[in-house]
């Protein structure tokens, strides 16, 4: 019990999503404080993926794979490296960290879209859309593969009114997702009607105006109504 309240403020802090606050609370803790070692890896860990700072973040996640005293713990911080290793490119480490959560049937919905993504990644669409319908077959309203489907449908160009319901359904479970209103407008546009495309990607524009892919988007939306 005292491990746990030494850890309690920072652990709220994290929770707040004060990534950078919770962070300096655990490393102020002295070293005779008490505090678990591993429960403060996991949560420094956390702390530096959510900010994006994914090296600081592997060497904390690591050891708590390492230890693997507890199970959930350890599931977790698999699919987090897993994430990781996606999106720095390091494609064999995510990919051999996602199979090793299915082989323990860890959130297989969360998984299966993951290596979706991965597919898709190395411009391979089948794979991809294979993936997907895996995950959709898990969880049938998972938002991420609601949404991944939807867009890679889309931009294939194949089943352009499936991709839209999957699209709608998407953003009707997460209508402040930046990625779910960009994957509508985005089948709005492969469809042709240009209003709604360029009403749904310029909401995706209000919520995350640095991202490339959305902002490229726009672009194209606006070259063609001109």
């Amino acid at each position: 019990m005292a491990e746990k309240n030494v850890l309690t403020e920072g652990i709220t802090l994290y929770r707040r999503r004060s990534y950078k606050d919770a962070l300096a609370y655990f490393f102020s803790l002295p070293e005779d404080s008490g505090a678990d070692s591993l429960e403060l890896s996991y949560y420094i860990g956390l702390c530096y993926a959510r900010l994006e700072r994914y090296d600081d973040a592997l060497l904390y996640l690591e050891q708590v794979v390492t230890a693997g005293k507890n199970i959930n713990r350890v599931l977790q911080c698999r699919y987090v490296l897993a994430i990781i290793y996606a999106v720095t490119g390091r494609k064999k480490l995510a990919y051999f960290e996602l199979n090793k959560l299915l082989e323990t049937g860890y959130r297989p919905a969360a998984v299966y879209s993951s290596l979706a993504y991965l597919h898709w990644q190395r411009k391979e669409p089948d794979t991809c859309v294979t993936y997907y319908k895996k995950a959709l077959a898990n969880d049938p309203n998972n938002v991420t593969a609601l949404n991944g489907l939807g867009y890679v449908l889309a931009s294939e160009n194949r089943d352009l009114t499936e991709a839209l319901a999957y699209c709608k359904r998407a953003l009707d479970k997460a209508p402040d997702s930046a990625a779910c209103l960009d994957s509508l407008g985005w089948v709005y546009f492969k469809l042709g009607l240009m209003k709604e495309a360029e009403k749904y990607v310029r909401q995706a524009v209000g919520i995350c105006d640095d991202n490339e892919e959305i902002m490229e988007h726009l672009r194209l939306i606006m070259e063609s109504r001109n």
